[in-house]
């Protein structure tokens, strides 16, 4: 599937309008704070229902709106088989009375919000990326859960029957309630935790080679490595038999009961999980967040998302839609040039970017329409 329209009303400082996109892609322009992450940040939010800089829902709303809507249009690719499927509408929004989120697939309003996730099969490159490698866990925990949940069938629903059980056990702890109160989540708290932690040592053992591949190859030949580090610990790693996992956490739940019934709160699970991202040189292992330099961390953040791509193919057999938000800014020249290289070398969709101005734009230099951004109006 390719971008093949977008209707934004409502976003931000966005003016509502109707864009036609054309199959290669785009390059918005335009000076700073006129729009241009605004509107990136509109298309992910079709892919997964949230904003790549963290913002809530409401603080994306337009000045006084009540509602925002985004919209978009998606023409199919050829399948290997020669036969081209109709073209798929999908539409997200959010209502401000209320809190109300609203999908709508093909005209038609989805059962669950989870419906409307996944379809624009888009990675995004932004300078904020940074925060997945200097921020804290919950940075690293929320990257593999969208990634996971948009490929991996079955981990999404997983997840959430996580967190169900994991919301009601703390509330029972935190209202001091009897121990057989808590422990009664105990159960859907570990199988449903037990499935998230094996999927996440599993997509983290599969594509810790193209990790290291790919930062060795932005930084010209430094090695870095991408480590699971769950909280519930199974001998050295988590394994890939379930019910080891399973008795593991259980066991780990009751050494823990003192601790969570004076503290009212879980102590132990997947929500307390860390991916450790490490240099490595010849006499150390070092902890990117703590001992890498600005240059260092940003190629570790390019190196997530170009496996974030990487899965997409591998999982989906799609090409993804790029999203790249002036990310260039921050990188020597060096690494600019490699990384350019690497992504014209990747089997890619479509390509959006932004920029301040043409000379910035480096990728499809010569294929990309130029579309033009002032004060939120866009030029097509």
């Amino acid at each position: 599937m390719r971008l093949s329209r977008l209707d934004v009303r409502h976003f931000r400082n966005l003016s509502n309008q109707s864009l036609e996109f054309p199959p290669e892609g785009v390059a918005l322009i335009g000076d700073n704070a006129q729009g241009k992450s605004n509107f990136l940040e509109a298309i992910y939010y079709l892919e997964t229902l949230r904003s790549f800089r963290g913002a809530r829902d409401e603080q994306m709303l337009a000045f006084d709106a009540d509602v925002f809507r985004v919209a978009a249009t998606l023409e199919p690719d050829r399948t290997p088989e020669g036969r081209e499927p109709g073209p798929r509408d999908v539409a997200a929004g959010f209502q401000k009375r209320g809190r109300k989120r609203k999908v709508t697939i093909d005209g038609t309003e989805a059962e669950k919000v989870s419906e409307g996730l996944g379809h624009l099969a888009a990675v995004i490159f932004s300078p904020v990326d940074v925060d997945l490698v200097s921020g804290g866990p919950v940075e690293r925990r929320r990257f593999l859960d969208i990634v996971l949940s948009l490929n991996e069938p079955g981990y999404l629903s997983q997840l959430q029957l996580f967190r169900k059980s994991l919301r009601h056990r703390n509330a029972a702890l935190k209202a001091g309630q009897p121990i057989a109160a808590v422990t009664a989540w105990d159960n859907g708290l570990i199988e449903a935790g037990a499935r998230v932690m094996v999927a996440r040592a599993s997509w983290i053992a599969g594509r810790s080679a193209a990790f290291c591949a790919y930062y060795a190859r932005i930084s010209d030949g430094q090695e870095a490595r991408m480590l699971y580090r769950p909280n519930v610990r199974v001998g050295e790693e988590v394994p890939e038999a379930l019910d080891g996992v399973e008795e593991a956490f259980r066991a780990a739940l009751a050494d823990a009961r003192e601790g969570e019934l004076r503290r009212g709160v879980t102590l132990v699970g997947p929500h307390r999980d860390d991916v450790r991202l490490q240099l490595v040189d010849e006499d150390s292992e070092l902890d990117l967040r703590d001992y890498g330099s600005g240059g260092q961390r940003r190629t570790a953040a390019l190196a997530l998302r170009l496996i974030e791509a990487e899965t997409i193919r591998a999982r989906q057999g799609r090409k993804p839609l790029i999203l790249l938000d002036d990310v260039f800014a921050e990188l020597d020249e060096g690494r600019s040039e490699r990384i350019l290289d690497l992504i014209d070398g990747e089997e890619t969709g479509q390509v959006v970017l932004t920029a301040p101005k043409d000379a910035d734009v480096r990728i499809r230099r010569d294929l990309l329409p130029r579309w033009r951004i002032r004060a939120g109006v866009i030029e097509a």
